[in-house]
């Protein structure tokens, strides 16, 4: 997929996601919210706090807010190939009003230098739009991100997952893709110096059975959810 592909769907980048989402009962927010009060609270059983934060594919920028409200993060970078997404991302920012403690930027991934600033690197359904024979390169880039003892959150959909395949199915960019087995992440993090620290499986429940989501914790080891969450770290 070459680096121009998400241009065509940035100014609508929401609706279409939507469209394959719409059958889980819930929106994109909730899932973006969702995935990062999961990883605040598994970042604080292994007493890890994050202040800097590297959003590796961050396409219109519509999860930032969520990085300052469920992990508190004080500096924030959202990089992503797709020029009209970080060109419509830094627009949004421009009209906002931000608290001058929280440092928000949007860069082409083309410009990106990484240099071990940040404490967390996060990365949610991206590698499988990322060609299979580049996606060593792109683990790599991220390992240079973070500093020694910092954090990667993985998150991808989950390939075990018959709903997750059938909601891709139904979403005009994920029609295509490639989905990433957590075998196959886990070893490709683990062969450029991340130990893995745990594999979680998420999102079982759609709306409609959202009584039963209290469950999920005791399950996360069995690959049922429709993503999976594979948090690393730098040695």
């Amino acid at each position: 997929m070459n680096d121009s592909y998400f241009d065509a769907y940035a100014s609508d980048y929401d609706q279409a996601l939507q469209s394959g989402l719409s059958v889980s009962g819930e929106s994109s927010e909730f899932f973006a919210r969702s995935r990062l009060s999961w990883l605040r609270r598994r970042l604080d059983e292994f007493g890890t706090s994050v202040d800097s934060v590297l959003d590796f594919g961050c396409g219109v920028g519509a999860a930032t807010d969520h990085f300052i409200s469920e992990l508190g993060v004080q500096r924030y970078l959202g990089i992503d190939p797709s020029v009209a997404s970080i060109s419509l991302a830094q627009e949004n920012l421009a009209s906002r009003d931000l608290d001058k403690n929280h440092r928000i930027d949007y860069q082409n991934t083309a410009d990106y230098d990484p240099d071990e600033q940040f404490d967390l690197v996060f990365c949610n359904g991206v590698f499988h739009h990322i060609a299979l024979e580049a996606r060593s390169d792109a683990i790599k880039t991220i390992f240079r991100s973070i500093r020694p003892g910092g954090v990667f959150a993985f998150w991808e959909n989950n390939p075990y997952s018959i709903p997750a395949r059938y909601v891709m199915s139904r979403i005009p960019f994920d029609r295509d893709a490639i989905m990433v087995w957590p075998r196959q992440a886990r070893k490709q993090m683990r062969d450029v110096g991340f130990d893995v620290l745990l594999t979680d499986y998420c999102f079982l429940f759609p709306a409609m059975m959202s009584w039963l989501r209290w469950s999920e914790g005791f399950v996360r080891h069995v690959p049922l959810g429709a993503q999976y969450l594979i948090l690393s770290k730098k040695r």
